[in-house]
């Protein structure tokens, strides 16, 4: 039986101006979600959210959602450095 995974990930939009933090079970299909603005009235298309730019794997929905609070409470600069560890382009 294969283990469900779960993503926390970082979305930002062309220009680098916004972050946006998730958790999805669907990394993929949220992203693509996210670029052709599913929910037209969502934070994510009012600031034209569309790439990921770092993720994490979990296999507990608990867990991820635990570690997506707690950089949601962090700094931007502590946002960035997370980014830019696993993606520094």
């Amino acid at each position: 039986m294969k283990e469900k995974q779960y993503y926390l990930y970082i979305a930002t939009n062309k220009r680098h101006t916004t972050v946006y933090i998730g958790v999805t079970n669907n990394l993929f299909k949220r992203e693509d979600q996210h670029k052709n603005k599913i929910d037209k009235n969502s934070f994510t298309a009012k600031y034209n959210i569309d790439t990921v730019v770092y993720y994490e794997a979990y296999n507990d929905i608990k867990v991820a959602i635990t570690i997506e609070k707690q950089i949601k409470a962090g700094s931007r600069k502590k946002k960035i450095e997370l980014i830019e560890k696993m993606n520094p382009e």
